[in-house]
C-alpha cells in the first residue's frame, strides 16, 4: 500500500530534504522514524528538495508498505520526531501516485523583513534599504511571459529542460514585512532565491525593470541578482489531481 505523508518542517538544523552523506536531512530522519516505528525499512520520497535552511509549512511524500497503519501513527510519529519536524496526515492513496512527479503545482513564500526583530531574525529576511514594492510587482509581471528560467538556475545541475510555467507571482505587504508569493508547476534549483534577489535589485533601483527581460533571455545565471538567504524561504502548498487519491 502507497501513503501520502504530509509534514512540516523548521529548515533551521537541516542540510536540506534530500539525503546527503555525512548531514542531518528531514528525508533521513523521517526514514528513520517510520523504520523504527514500522519496524521494516522505509524509504520516503519527497515532492521536491528544500535546500540546507529552507522551511516547509507542507511537504508531501510517500512510502510504501505492506502494514496496516494504526490510527495513532501520526501521534507517534510526532512524539518520536524532533521539535523541529511534525506530521499531520498520513492518508492511503493509489499504488503508482508519486508525491514528486504528480505534483501539479508548488508554491513558496519569501519573507523580507522591514525592520531589525531580535524575535524574527532566523525566520525572515531583514533588508536595510528602501524598496519600490511597485516596480517589483511589475517585475513579477513579466516572469509570466517566459518559460525558460535558466538564468535564475543552479550551475551545473542535472535538470534536462529549464522550462516551467508561473502562476503567480506577487509581493505583498504586511504590518513589517514584505511577502513574495510564487506558484509554478515546478522550480529549479535556486530559483526562487535568485528570483527575489533580482527582484530586490530592482526595488532598490540597481536594476531597472525592463532589464528583467534580457536577463532572462540571457540565460545566464550570472546576470541575475544575487540569491537571498534559505532562512526567508518556505514551501507553502503542494497541489495534486485528485486522481491519486482512493475513492476519488
Amino acid at each position: 500500500m502507497r501513503y501520502f505523508i504530509q509534514l512540516s518542517y523548521n529548515g533551521k538544523d537541516f542540510h536540506g530534504w534530500q539525503n546527503q552523506p555525512n548531514a542531518i536531512t528531514v528525508q533521513a530522519v523521517i526514514e528513520d522514524a517510520l523504520t523504527k516505528l514500522l519496524r521494516t525499512p522505509i524509504e520516503v520520497i519527497g515532492a521536491g528538495r528544500t535546500d540546507a535552511g529552507v522551511h516547509a509549512k507542507i511537504m508531501i511524500a510517500h512510502f510504501d508498505t505492506d502494514q496496516e497503519l494504526k490510527d495513532n501513527l501520526v501521534f507517534k510519529l510526532n512524539s518520536f520526531l524532533p521539535k523541529s519536524i511534525a506530521v499531520q496526515t498520513i492518508n492511503a492513496v493509489k499504488s503508482d501516485a508519486h508525491a514528486r512527479f504528480d505534483a501539479i503545482s508548488r508554491s513558496y513564500i519569501y519573507r523580507v523583513s522591514m525592520e531589525k526583530d531580535v524575535f524574527n531574525f532566523e525566520q525572515s529576511y531583514y533588508f536595510k534599504n528602501t524598496l519600490n514594492v511597485d516596480e517589483m510587482n511589475r517585475a513579477s509581471k513579466i516572469l509570466f511571459e517566459y518559460k525558460d528560467f535558466q538564468c535564475f538556475s543552479r550551475t551545473n545541475t542535472d535538470v534536462r529542460t529549464y522550462n516551467c510555467k508561473i502562476m503567480h507571482a506577487q509581493w505583498k505587504i504586511t504590518e513589517n514585512e514584505l511577502i513574495f508569493e510564487i506558484s509554478a508547476d515546478r522550480f529549479l534549483r535556486n530559483m526562487v532565491r535568485a528570483i527575489v534577489g533580482t527582484m530586490l535589485d530592482i526595488g532598490v533601483g540597481k536594476m531597472k525593470v525592463e532589464m528583467l527581460h534580457d536577463v532572462i533571455a540571457s540565460k545566464n545565471r550570472a546576470n541575475a541578482g544575487a540569491s537571498v538567504p534559505a532562512h526567508g524561504l518556505y514551501l507553502t502548498d503542494i497541489k495534486y489531481h485528485n486522481a491519486v487519491y482512493l475513492n476519488e
